[in-house]
């Protein structure tokens, strides 16, 4: 039996892992999706990770799974709770010492978004229905609505203070339909900054909630 600590991106919402935690769980293993303060303007990366530090308690060997902006928090949680394998999942890889607000132009996501989407006919201009929610189910995503709440900005000035990723199995996941952060720019961020491959599979920016059997299924494959 594996112990899972899920983080959600932005907002910080655990619903957002609401349909991949039952599935874990009804493999046999306990399975945890932290709430975190996302539009707490006194919060940033290190309350996050207290949180989910808390949420390993102790726990030995526990598998770490970090979504989008979580990726900030990830390697911050590595360096003070026992984990056996890290997951990013359509994640922000940072550096350290480097802002979540800094990570857009430090990566080049802009370049790389705008020109997906002319490649792929559908618009530049950001608006939640054609970047995050195009492939998730009407239901699923109406059940999410009242879950939702901004990100503050203290996250986004907080330096992910951090020495090094740890030498522990790391895998990284990437949408095939991403429209947020396109396939080949996680691509190029994932070997550039981690030196992996991604894997993939179908589904876009919120995963979890459009192919949730797809990532509990990766997740159980250790």
């Amino acid at each position: 039996m594996s112990m899972f600590v899920l983080i959600p991106g932005a907002g910080g919402a655990a619903w957002y892992w609401s349909h991949v935690v039952p599935l874990l769980q009804d493999a046999g293993h306990q399975a945890v999706a932290v709430d975190l303060p996302g539009d707490d303007a006194s919060a940033g990366l290190a309350e996050y990770t207290g949180l989910v530090v808390e949420a390993v308690g102790e726990q030995p060997g526990v598998v770490l799974v970090a979504q989008s902006l979580g990726g900030f928090t990830a390697p911050l949680v590595c360096e003070k709770a026992s984990v056996a394998e890290l997951v990013l999942v359509n994640a922000m890889i940072p550096v350290p010492g480097e802002t979540p607000g800094a990570w857009w132009d430090n990566t080049g996501w802009a370049a790389a978004q705008q020109g997906a989407a002319k490649a792929h006919g559908y618009s530049p201009e950001f608006d939640t229905d054609t970047y995050f929610l195009h492939d998730v189910p009407s239901q699923i995503a109406a059940e999410g609505a009242p879950h939702q709440r901004p990100e503050a900005s203290a996250a986004f000035d907080s330096a992910c203070n951090f020495t090094a990723w740890p030498g522990i199995p790391t895998r990284v996941l990437s949408g095939e339909g991403d429209r947020f952060f396109p396939l080949e720019f996680q691509r190029q961020v994932a070997r550039e900054r981690l030196g992996i491959e991604p894997d993939t599979m179908p589904g876009g920016h919120l995963l979890a909630l459009a192919n949730p059997e797809g990532v509990a299924g990766y997740l159980l494959r250790r």
